[in-house]
């Protein structure tokens, strides 16, 4: 039997989301997308649920999109639950609190831009490997990291795709605080309980306000990317880093 790639847990109006792939350090496949936008889409609607907790399974929280399931590149346009997804953490009604556990790399980093509290064991680090791969950010994180971190250390970030810190990541902005790994989720879920005793739609319409002046911003760096991924996808340099991550070896630019 096919194990779920998404478990769920609720409790006292916290609606707990592990991604649910160890083994591939929880890197998203298409099955994944659909059904975390599933389960974020059922807790949205759901009046039982207050706030929703996001986590990953294992050592990693999520090492983006899994690079060996997807198909030849001049047969794709990218990975096609991806906007679902991101549309369902951008505009979700409800506190999002990520518990991040381990690496977060790509989408692990840039889901982090959509929740609302971020809390990152020790262990954690984070990086954007877009350029690596010949391709371009995505999420909107073109918009929203520098507004997060400022331009400088964006630009420093991106352009070398250097590993981040869990430290680093506190101090940059990224995350509220961080834990010890074995207390990580219990901070999490304490304050995930805090805000659940909360009138829901008082917090909910607080959030709103909150995102409300970035949304137009956001949707307008989310299309200039799309449109700049899809100009990148099946390029020489996309190819070639592709081809090298299949083939275990250091890509060749020239």
């Amino acid at each position: 039997m096919t194990e779920p790639t998404i478990l769920e847990r609720r409790d006292a109006g916290v609606c707990t989301l592990t991604f649910n792939r160890p083994r591939a350090k929880n890197a998203f496949n298409e099955a994944m997308y659909g059904a975390l936008a599933d389960a974020l889409a059922a807790a949205a609607t759901d009046r039982s649920v207050r706030v929703v907790v996001l986590t990953g399974a294992g050592d990693a929280f999520c090492a983006g999109q899994d690079l060996s399931e997807m198909g030849p590149v001049e047969e794709r346009d990218g990975p096609v639950g991806f906007d679902r997804l991101l549309d369902a953490l951008s505009g979700h009604p409800k506190p999002l609190i990520a518990a991040v556990n381990g690496v977060g790399l790509g989408l692990g980093l840039t889901m982090l831009l959509h929740t609302d509290i971020n809390y990152v064991a020790t262990t954690a680090r984070f990086k954007c490997p877009f350029v690596t791969l010949g391709v371009v950010p995505e999420a909107g994180s073109s918009f929203l990291l520098p507004r997060m971190l400022g331009r400088h250390a964006t630009a420093e970030l991106l352009l070398t795709a250097r590993w981040l810190e869990a430290d680093e990541a506190v101090a940059l902005g990224l995350a509220r605080a961080a834990v010890a790994p074995d207390r990580l989720l219990h901070v999490a879920l304490e304050t995930a309980h805090a805000i659940a005793k909360m009138p829901p739609e008082a917090t909910q319409a607080t959030k709103r306000l909150l995102k409300a002046a970035d949304r137009p911003m956001v949707d307008a760096a989310r299309r200039a990317e799309a449109d700049a991924f899809r100009e990148r996808l099946g390029s020489p340099e996309n190819r070639e880093a592709v081809a090298a991550f299949f083939e275990k070896r250091a890509p060749r630019w020239d």
